[in-house]
């Protein structure tokens, strides 16, 4: 049989390129590929650790199922299902708080960083996202979870939590091993030296933008004083981060790129880059439109919003990810005397 991939996307807001990059694209392809059962998930508990309108979470949630199959996940072929609606999750991630040194959780560097950025709303969840993370990942039994960089050290908390598990009750969760996402991190086109993010809309180029908006944004990327187009991350930022994204779009290798463009300037290959988004995103796009056309009202209950196919290929996804995640609740709850 083959084995369990999955992976989720938070609703709390427009994706970005960076997320169709390092999720959505890579998600299909994982998909394609035929070597996996895939399960993907919208992560609207995880969402909640940061500032939200609770009338507007509804529609966050199904922009990212439209977004998803819009890319392309497949309902035939991968499971598509709401975190919060399998009770399992945040029951799981409660047995294990109880084996999570709160030592281990200090460590995560991504709890310090966002702290950083939301010193006024630095919250219990947030401290422990990792431990809801590793249950989400063990009550499937999934063997891989794709991840960027700045997710490995949450994975292999779940490793650890796993096997320390393991060890005290008995043989019981797996392991997850990761997939690395091929795809570079994006950095903000305003910034280059910080990530691209949903909160900096300046220097985020959104996957909803119209062709105008994106090449405005790309026309006014940050690149530097020089011209010569390379792929230097260290002293030349901007215009790497844009060769990163032009390679990453196109799967041309970066030398090839830098020889193209070899002394034409900056002006021309901003121009070029820009028409290479806007034909990348078009397919999509289209799609989601056409989508959102059989949708109706973005603004009612996520189930009701969606067209009559779609609603039921999330009804069938919750109801397959409840009984496998269920099954495994009831294994661990064995394990740890909570039920005969």
């Amino acid at each position: 049989m083959k084995p369990i991939l999955i992976s989720g996307i938070q609703p709390t807001g427009k994706l970005h390129i960076g997320n169709y990059l390092g999720a959505l694209k890579n998600f299909v392809a994982l998909q394609n590929s035929g070597k996996y059962r895939c399960y993907f998930f919208v992560a609207d508990l995880h969402s909640l650790t940061e500032d939200f309108n609770p009338k507007e979470k509804p529609a966050q949630v199904k922009d990212v199922i439209l977004d998803m199959l819009a890319a392309g996940i497949n309902p035939k072929k991968s499971v598509i299902f709401i975190q919060s609606a399998i009770p399992a999750h945040s029951e799981l991630a409660w047995i294990l708080n109880t084996i999570t040194p709160f030592g281990e959780l200090s460590r995560m560097t991504q709890f310090k960083d966002k702290s950083e950025r939301a010193s006024e709303n630095i919250n219990l969840g947030l401290f422990d996202y990792p431990v809801l993370m590793a249950a989400d990942i063990i009550l499937y039994d999934a063997k891989f979870v794709p991840v960027g960089d700045d997710q490995l050290q949450h994975l292999e908390f779940t490793r650890t939590i796993a096997r320390k598990f393991n060890k005290k009750f008995g043989k019981t969760l797996i392991e997850p091993q990761p997939i690395l996402t091929e795809t570079s991190r994006v950095m903000a086109l305003d910034n280059p030296k910080k990530k691209m993010a949903k909160s900096r809309p300046a220097g985020c180029l959104f996957i909803d933008d119209s062709p105008d908006v994106i090449r405005k944004k790309i026309m006014s990327a940050v690149t530097d004083s020089g011209s010569e187009i390379k792929a230097d991350m260290e002293g030349k930022e901007g215009i790497g981060n844009l060769l990163l994204l032009y390679s990453a779009l196109t799967n041309e290798a970066l030398q090839l790129i830098e020889a193209r463009y070899k002394d034409k300037g900056y002006g021309k290959f901003k121009q070029d880059l820009a028409e290479i988004v806007v034909n990348a995103l078009a397919p999509f796009q289209k799609k989601k439109k056409e989508l959102m056309k059989k949708d109706g009202s973005m603004n009612r209950t996520i189930a009701a919003g969606l067209p009559a196919l779609l609603r039921k290929a999330l009804r069938a996804g919750n109801k397959k990810a409840n009984a496998v995640a269920a099954k495994k609740l009831v294994e661990v709850k064995k394990k740890i005397g909570l039920l005969n």
